[in-house]
């Protein structure tokens, strides 16, 4: 099947996580829908995307890279995913998308792949999302490996019914002089999310791990980064949580085992919900005497003296109160395409209005 042909109901969904089936503005896409993949087209040279199945049967060493990061439970049978490569030196500006898509099944598993070669640069967003009405799990496994040099930007967007369970489990090893940027969207009501991805990154390497969470009454989130330090390298974690009657646990853990290694952690949670709650875990780990490890973390409520500034300057109660939720989730995202900046910009206005 073409991008073209893909069910309207479908594609309209898909959109909401960024995928645009549009060769114009990807360098490749791919989309599954419950176990199978409905297409994996790639039209720029340099990039390589197809479905887990075919990289396996195609090159011999995909399985010396497969379950090295992320542990492989014993149940975990009968996975598909997708295959990213960006080649040796290869600079792939315009993302690669994917996107899968919870249908029909009970469960969905899935094993995703991304190798950015030594010198490459690769840009891909990775939408997950589910057919309205879905009630079901998605289980995902992601590896990511950033060679010597590289440079990989990945975000991810959930955008799942209030019955789904989605419990995804990814490790990524950036190689000395890598950079890995990292970002996770999750705007929308799900039922369950545990998530508490984990990297290392080895000398003079570089991390950015960014998310942005709201929790609506009935969702559970359980969602972290953690970054493990060799020499000279170096990671930063922000984390934007709001509870709007959700549980939200927020999780950081920066493990500096390098000579100069520098991290830092900044949690911050808005309470707009009297039912929710929201758990922030910092945690510093030094394993060398020349680390510089920081954090800070916030927790609280929309402070009146904040509101008050804003209405003596025009505004209603409800429109102060959107535009602090707004500026509140405005944190930087860094790597994203322009196009897609706009959309979650819109999201969040969106999400500001509703939270009022």
């Amino acid at each position: 099947m073409s991008p073209e042909n893909v069910e309207k109901d479908v594609a309209e969904r898909a959109k909401e996580v960024g995928v645009e089936f549009d060769s114009s503005r990807r360098a490749a896409s791919f989309l599954q829908v419950d176990q199978e993949t409905v297409f994996s087209y790639g039209w720029l040279e340099g990039v390589e995307v197809m479905s887990i199945r075919e990289a396996m049967e195609k090159y011999g060493w995909v399985k010396d890279y497969m379950w090295k990061i992320v542990k492989k439970s014993e149940d975990y049978d009968d996975f598909n995913g997708y295959f990213i490569r960006a080649l040796p030196n290869c600079k792939i500006e315009i993302p690669v998308e994917a996107c899968l898509y919870l249908k029909r099944v009970r469960t969905q598993k899935v094993y995703n792949l991304v190798i950015a070669e030594e010198g490459s640069e690769l840009n891909i967003i990775s939408g997950c999302t589910s057919h309205p009405g879905s009630a079901g799990m998605h289980l995902g496994v992601s590896e990511f490996y950033v060679k010597k040099g590289a440079k990989l930007t990945f975000t991810m967007i959930h955008n799942w019914d209030p019955d789904v369970e989605v419990k995804p489990r990814s490790g990524a090893i950036v190689e000395e002089g890598g950079v890995l940027i990292s970002n996770y969207v999750l705007l929308s009501p799900v039922k369950y999310v545990k998530s508490y991805p984990t990297a290392y990154l080895h000398r003079g390497a570089r991390g950015s791990f960014t998310s942005l969470v709201v929790a609506y009454e009935g969702s559970t989130i359980d969602i972290g980064n953690k970054a493990v330090l060799k020499e000279d390298s170096s990671a930063d974690v922000i984390s934007r949580a709001i509870s709007r009657g959700g549980r939200i646990v927020s999780r950081g853990h920066i493990c500096g085992e390098g000579k100069g290694c520098r991290g830092h952690l900044e949690c911050r949670g808005l309470m707009l919900s009297e039912k929710g709650s929201i758990l922030a875990i910092p945690e510093l780990e030094a394993r060398h005497p020349e680390v510089n490890l920081s954090h800070e973390a916030a927790v609280g409520k929309i402070a009146e003296e904040e509101i008050f500034y804003l209405m003596a300057r025009g505004l209603s109660r409800d429109e102060a109160t959107s535009a602090i939720i707004r500026g509140f989730l405005d944190v930087e995202i860094k790597g994203l395409p322009e196009f897609l900046k706009k959309e979650i910009d819109r999201a969040i206005e969106m999400v500001g209005e509703d939270l009022m």
